[in-house]
């Protein structure tokens, strides 16, 4: 398979991740034989690699599905060294971008604390100057926020969330955020 291919079919993740209204909305997958297909392609890819571009790439996707697939640890290691590198690089989107995929797999693996410390750095990131990514991390620190059962603190992380991605127009975003704050009024009821 060449990575193109492979990029493309990610697209089919669709139909087999959810997000689980009763674990937080975490991500989860409805066929784990199907995911560790994606993650042997991934890891196949890795080796054959090409420049940083491909590497990155193939290394965050990986992180991510080991973190959807129920091994966080893996996915821990994987995305440490893409924060590792995107800080080397001096990349600060791909650092922000790593952060939140890093702070993702904490929160998987039980850690909020080190989750939160991640998001956090990605919040100050993008209001040094890469704003684009502002929606991203306080979707998902109002996660963190709501697995931590701080309920006002996840509101105002969703509401500015929600906020920033009407300015978008982005309706698919706009839906996942509202997604957050209807089964955030839920827990309330």
């Amino acid at each position: 398979m060449m990575i193109s291919d492979f990029r493309k079919s990610l697209i089919e993740l669709d139909k087999i991740v959810y997000f689980d209204q009763n674990d937080f909305l975490r991500e989860k997958t409805t066929d784990s034989p199907k995911l560790k297909q994606y993650i042997l392609a991934a890891e196949e890819l890795l080796k054959y690699a090409n420049g940083y571009n491909e590497k990155y790439f193939l290394m965050g996707t990986l992180g991510n599905l080991y973190r959807i697939y129920g091994e966080p640890q893996k996915a821990i290691d994987i995305l440490q060294v893409c924060l590792g590198n995107a800080v080397d690089e001096r990349n600060v989107s791909r650092e922000i971008v790593s952060l939140i995929r890093l702070g993702e797999a904490y929160k998987y693996n039980n850690d909020p604390q080190n989750a939160l410390i991640l998001f956090n750095r990605a919040v100050e990131l993008c209001k040094e100057g890469v704003q684009i990514y502002l929606d991203f991390v306080l979707q998902h620190k109002g996660k963190i926020f709501l697995e931590m059962d701080r309920i006002s603190e996840a509101k105002e992380c969703f509401k500015e969330a929600l906020r920033l991605r009407k300015q978008k127009g982005n309706l698919e975003l706009m839906e996942s955020t509202q997604l957050a704050l209807d089964f955030l009024e839920n827990l309330k009821n």
